[in-house]
């Protein structure tokens, strides 16, 4: 397994940036601090490999800032991406030993651990952390079934605009606000990312970008710095009739 490139320290649990969304985030200020026993920080570089697929995990946590990608590789060498982590997403699996996916690091990325056993152990005297975890994982199949569609039954130009949906979402529901103007967020994949996690080529997710741009759908500065103007009309070219939970 890769070591973290290094430690850190954060502020409290309180004033944690992914604390409302987090598997701590029904927790008492008690169980908050036995939390906080068991926790530590750690670092990795843009491009490090977090976990290797079949590595022993001696640890779980959260993503607090950064991006990171869940990938699969064939016995012949071929590799899908099969999963993005956005702060606040949940890294191990309570209750298994190996590691069904690598984990890379897309952008430079801060996790906050927890020793395995330990919150295994936590689990079982922590209703608020068990149910939690219950709800994220439930959450986690829904949007891996909404994937499916994505991938199965989208067109491209769909398969973009539902990929800078589900970014934008997960940036407002960060921040804990409903948008209710632009949205503006920082894309976390290159074109190359985005093509191999929406299995198009590269030719077309920039056709596809630069025809949203074009239509007014998106506002592009650079390569990754997004700006939504309404965000119904990006949902429409997405194909969805609902907007998640985050739209008034």
């Amino acid at each position: 397994m890769t070591i973290a490139t290094g430690q850190t320290h954060l502020p409290s649990c309180t004033d944690c940036p992914i604390r409302h969304r987090a598997v701590c985030a029904r927790c008492e200020p008690d169980e908050l601090q036995t939390l906080d026993a068991i926790k530590y920080y750690r670092s990795f570089e843009a491009g490090q490999t977090i976990i290797w697929s079949g590595d022993k995990m001696d640890f779980v946590g959260s993503v607090v800032s950064g991006i990171a990608t869940l990938t699969q590789t064939m016995e012949d060498g071929r590799t899908q991406m099969v999963g993005l982590l956005l702060p606040s997403d949940f890294v191990g699996r309570p209750g298994r030993d190996g590691a069904p996916y690598d984990v890379v690091a897309t952008t430079d990325i801060m996790m906050c651990c927890f020793r395995k056993k330990p919150f295994e152990q936590l689990m079982m005297t922590t209703p608020h952390i068990a149910h939690r975890l219950l709800e994220m994982t439930l959450d986690e199949l829904d949007a891996a079934r909404e994937w499916m569609l994505v991938l199965g039954r989208k067109t491209a130009r769909e398969k973009i605009a539902s990929l800078l949906s589900i970014v934008a979402r997960r940036d407002a529901s960060l921040d804990a606000r409903r948008p209710g103007g632009p949205m503006i967020f920082d894309l976390p994949l290159t074109r190359e990312a985005m093509a191999d996690y929406l299995g198009l080529t590269l030719e077309t997710v920039s056709r596809q970008m630069s025809a949203l741009k074009r239509d007014g759908v998106i506002r592009l500065e650079g390569k990754r710095h997004v700006t939504v103007p309404d965000m119904g009309r990006l949902m429409e070219e997405a194909g969805d009739d609902s907007d998640g939970g985050c739209l008034a």
